[in-house]
């Protein structure tokens, strides 16, 4: 089901943070996880990924690093499997922990009053 980008691009970050709670990733596992994860709603495209990423690096919601593959980080257990090939990972930060915490208690009273204003699953 397509859905249209005006709803999505609110939460886009908060999507972002929530998939990095779970451990490092770089851009493109970021598209494949949201992909996936949402049963092929949400289809994010490297041209908006990247500039948001950026942008939420830049107010310290995450960080990045550079890993190469063939490498195994200590930290987040990342193989790569063609060695020379350098990926750049980010993480959530301590901020990224607490701003995705207050745009899920946002994301769920704006989600209720929805609910509650189309009066689904019951009557007016």
């Amino acid at each position: 089901m397509a859905v249209d980008k005006s709803l999505v691009s609110g939460s886009t970050s908060m999507l972002i943070l929530r998939l990095l709670e779970e451990k490092d990733m770089y851009g493109y596992e970021m598209i494949e996880g949201l992909r996936r994860k949402s049963r092929n709603v949400f289809e994010l495209k490297a041209g908006t990924l990247y500039p948001l990423l950026h942008g939420m690096e830049s107010k310290g919601l995450l960080k990045s690093y550079t890993l190469a593959e063939g490498h195994k980080d200590a930290n987040t257990g990342h193989s790569e499997r063609e060695a020379g090939k350098i990926r750049k990972y980010y993480s959530i930060t301590k901020e990224g922990r607490k701003a995705l915490e207050e745009k899920k208690e946002e994301w769920y009273a704006y989600s209720q009053a929805v609910v509650d204003v189309l009066s689904i699953g019951g009557a007016i």
